[in-house]
């Protein structure tokens, strides 16, 4: 069922109907606040579980199920395997006769980053994995707001639902666009989500679209000495592919990124290779130029193929539109994350900090832990992220939140060692509260989810049609069989 907040004139009347308190009161900050530190403990500890037991992209078994089980204890309809995901589940609390708010819920770990909750490099004995990107936090924290939200809706009467969506591997898997893909945001009004970081702000920024692709070129094996014209290399075609690749440096659009490796060349120099493996990315801030880019590229390896006597299946691994910000939605998270209690550290956290940063290149002020930074709208990252499908499907908004220390860089060691420790829950502390304060403030704002729905399709256009980049493929259940970073 549609929400009553679609964006027509007659819905727009409908809202008529429902109890609508106006903006939050300083009350009910307060309200939601106390629920917040009420969950603190438990969603500290469920944080902690996931950082000590990580799970990678579309492996997250155990995660999912800690996640979603304790939505469920806490009235939390809980649906599982959705868009043929195992791990990706929906849990949903109240109806569809108000607004529809989602919160997202990563949690794969990252290959390769087995550290302690210490400040120096130090691995846990029988851990290959960590949480270097802080999913274990985003996870919890997202679980927390949703739980606080529901205890506050029930409070006050409040007519709407509030859906968690445990979304997985978004590390180089794409999963939150085969949820999408799915169907599962169609009647999503706004759209939720944070990210561990080493500040704080309510930025909206933009982010490359992407597709990633595996090309697998098969030929014939010979011995390289006594009959190599007997075989047709594989890895020539490779070689040949990446040669080609190279060249079209020059001819595409600016801002455009194209990096890969060769995951696959063979396994001895006198044995013609009949199997070899490239595993590669394109990015550019429009997903339609990254379609094309990409299609240039797949003709560059059927020619690679062609002029090299071997054959090439191309799988796609991933594919990922660029973030669509919305600055409605900006403005209100941003003065929620301002009115949100600050993060405050003992002089033990301190004493971490100060040293985790002695390994680090660049130092910046402890400081800014404690503040929150300018609201800034539009600013082109460099960086992808499944987000941005569901961003260009339902208006959606996100913060950041200084849950390491700063300067600490996304995807290393001194991220995982804060995710783990209490610098991290405070930073995912501070998430909560404005998720859930957001969240109020949305669901008893009706003019301002229609003010972000109008900006949201103006951003789009009149002729937008989401068409997915990962094509009709399913989504690649195996993919971390071998190590993908994104």
């Amino acid at each position: 069922m549609k929400s009553l907040f679609n964006l027509t004139a007659a819905l727009l009347v409908s809202t008529a109907t429902i109890s609508i308190a106006g903006p939050l009161s300083p009350e009910g900050r307060a309200q939601i606040a106390d629920y917040v530190d009420q969950l603190t403990p438990r969603i500290n500890e469920i944080a902690h579980d996931i950082w000590l037991h990580p799970e990678l992209g579309y492996k997250e078994f155990n995660t999912s199920k800690l996640l979603s089980g304790e939505l469920e204890k806490h009235g939390f309809k809980v649906e599982t395997g959705v868009a043929d995901i195992p791990t990706a589940f929906v849990a949903s609390f109240g109806d569809t006769d108000g607004p529809v708010i989602a919160i997202m819920a990563e949690m794969d770990a990252l290959p390769g980053f087995s550290q302690d909750a210490t400040a120096s490099k130090e691995s846990i004995d029988g851990l290959a994995d960590g949480h270097a990107c802080g999913h274990n936090l985003f996870g919890a924290g997202s679980v927390g707001a949703a739980i606080a939200i529901s205890e506050w809706m029930t409070a006050n009467d409040i007519k709407g639902q509030v859906r968690l969506y445990g979304t997985p591997a978004e590390e180089g898997g794409s999963g939150k666009v085969f949820m999408v893909r799915a169907g599962l945001f169609d009647d999503v009004d706004i759209t939720l989500h944070w990210h561990p970081g080493s500040s704080n702000g309510a930025w909206q920024d933009k982010s490359l679209a992407n597709i990633s692709a595996k090309f697998r070129f098969h030929g014939v094996s010979a011995h390289a000495a006594l009959a190599p014209e007997k075989g047709r290399s594989a890895l020539d075609g490779i070689e040949a592919m990446d040669y080609m690749v190279n060249m079209m440096r020059e001819h595409v659009p600016e801002k455009t990124r194209i990096h890969y490796v060769i995951t696959n060349g063979g396994k001895a120099p006198n044995v013609v290779p009949d199997f070899a493996e490239s595993y590669l990315y394109v990015r550019h801030p429009d997903p339609k130029m990254v379609a094309e880019i990409f299609e240039r590229i797949e003709k560059a390896a059927e020619g690679a193929a062609l002029g090299t006597g071997t054959t090439v299946e191309v799988e796609r691994i991933g594919g990922v539109y660029s973030l669509l910000p919305n600055d409605t939605l900006g403005r209100v998270m941003d003065e929620n994350l301002r009115a949100a209690r600050p993060i405050e550290w003992t002089q033990g956290e301190t004493a971490f900090a100060t040293k985790l940063q002695e390994s680090m290149k660049r130092k910046e002020d402890l400081a800014k832990v404690f503040s929150v930074e300018d609201y800034d709208f539009g600013w082109e990252g460099s960086y992808s992220t499944d987000v941005g499908d569901v961003s260009w499907t339902t208006p959606t908004v996100g913060l950041g939140t200084a849950s390491w220390v700063p300067g600490t860089p996304a995807h290393s060691w001194q991220a995982v060692a804060a995710s783990g420790m209490s610098i991290g829950e405070k930073g995912m502390r501070l998430a909560e509260e404005t998720l859930a304060t957001t969240a109020a403030t949305l669901f008893q704002s009706p003019d301002v989810i229609v003010a972000a729905k109008a900006e949201f399709e103006k951003a789009r256009g009149d002729d937008f049609k989401y068409e997915a980049l990962v094509g009709g493929q399913k989504a690649p259940l195996n993919y971390r069989d071998e190590t993908i970073i994104d």
